[in-house]
């Protein structure tokens, strides 16, 4: 649709409006959908800082949990299978730690723990191995998850946009750094 056009269904739109005619609120909301969908650079909100980090935390602690029950069942070693018992247990309590900090919020944040795309590929990945293979498969995303969510807990400790989670994440950072010391030293 052409600039004019947007105008020109803009314009009606508006005279619409102006008449205050109510009698026919389906055709006025279709013009509505018209012109929102015919603007070029009409796109989602960007979710904020805020929101970001804890969807981000959220996907992190679904992957440890997913990747740790898988552990149980496809895993060798006792040691993997011990330290995928406790990342069970420490990433359900951060789980519940963040809604309980995001739950008062405002704005709201409600955390999503969808897995991206990576992490999805990765988990897929650990469903195909068993023994050894998985546990050294295993290990490496531990030790590389760890580390990433490190890295964006102190980010947002440092620039974070919400009090609350700035405190979260402060009080996160010394167990994740805990979690990746001992993925660290686990042997397949």
């Amino acid at each position: 649709m052409t600039f004019r056009a947007t105008i020109l269904a803009a314009s009606a739109l508006l005279a619409l409006s102006a008449c205050g005619r109510n009698k026919d609120a389906a055709q006025t909301n279709m013009t509505n959908d018209t012109v929102s969908a015919s603007l070029p650079d009409a796109v989602a909100p960007t979710p904020s800082a805020a929101q970001s980090f804890a969807d981000t935390v959220a996907a992190s602690d679904a992957f440890e949990i997913e990747t740790s029950r898988l552990a149980l069942t496809n895993g060798a070693s006792a040691q993997v299978k011990a330290y995928a018992r406790k990342m069970i247990e420490a990433h359900t309590a951060s789980t519940a730690k963040l809604k309980a900090t995001t739950a008062g919020m405002a704005p709201v944040v409600t955390p999503s723990a969808t897995l991206n795309a990576e992490q999805q590929q990765k988990l897929d990945h650990l469903k195909t191995l068993n023994g050894t293979a998985f546990d050294k498969a295993y290990i490496a995303e531990q030790t590389a998850g760890h580390q990433q969510i490190l890295d964006v807990l102190k980010a947002y400790t440092a620039t974070g946009d919400a009090p609350a989670l700035k405190s979260f994440a402060t009080g996160l950072t010394p167990t994740v750094a805990a979690h990746l010391n001992m993925a660290k030293g686990l042997k397949a």
